[in-house]
């Protein structure tokens, strides 16, 4: 095997461990350990959570994008802030739990703001009302971010605000993805939001088919505040 099939290889190894049921601190001690590396092993997996999300939100947005301001939740590294900037929005404020990760956020130079918050367990440290877009993309799976957020996500949306939300379609994720879409569906029935699209996405990530996770899928949620 090459130096480089090699890398990716281990790139993959490295995210499927990712995908195990820790708690949310003992993630947080990995995404620091791993910051470094991330982007480079999530380029080999062919990660592509923050291409189908910016390419949803950026659909069906109907505002300035230039003037609109994204809270990018569970940021990492800044790979939807990346994509969102391709598609005209300019302010984003990032909040991960990771110091590491936020570390080299704050190099892209896309964040007006970035905090560090242990999702789930601490409340998030902005402003309510004053978000166009929310987003989560990537972390709500196994042992990483709970379901729960997303209805806190309503408090700082504005009204006619975007509401964006990716699932796996894996089996360990299965769980996870059932748990989202009967909150949001609670959600809706509430009167709290309204849907704009769910889309089935066929190419999300690659992982090693030793680890037991072959090639995934998933879905991006949009939803909108009345």
């Amino acid at each position: 095997m090459s130096s480089a099939n090699t890398q990716s290889e281990n790139a993959k190894k490295t995210i499927a461990s990712v995908l195990t049921n820790c708690t949310p601190r003992e993630q947080v001690d990995f995404y620091n350990s791993w910051a470094n590396n991330y982007d480079t092993d999530m380029a080999s997996a062919e990660y592509r959570p923050p291409l189908h999300a910016a390419k949803s939100i950026n659909t069906h947005f109907s505002g300035d994008r230039e003037a609109a301001v994204v809270l990018d939740v569970a940021c990492g590294t800044g790979l939807l802030a990346k994509e969102l900037k391709t598609k005209g929005f300019r302010h984003f404020v990032g909040i991960d739990g990771s110091k590491g990760m936020l570390e080299l956020a704050k190099q892209t130079g896309l964040y007006r703001d970035l905090k560090q918050c242990l999702l789930g367990e601490d409340p998030l440290p902005v402003q309510w009302g004053v978000f166009d877009v929310v987003a989560i993309v990537g972390a709500l799976i196994v042992g990483h971010v709970p379901v729960s957020v997303v209805r806190e996500f309503c408090n700082f949306v504005k009204p006619g605000g975007y509401m964006c939300m990716t699932a796996r379609n894996a089996q360990d994720s299965s769980d996870v993805k059932s748990a989202l879409e009967h909150e949001l569906k609670q959600m809706v029935e509430e009167g709290l939001i309204t849907c704009v699209a769910v889309t089935e996405e066929k190419e999300w990530l690659k992982l090693s088919s030793g680890e037991g996770h072959g090639d995934d899928s998933g879905v991006v949620y949009l939803y909108r505040k009345p």
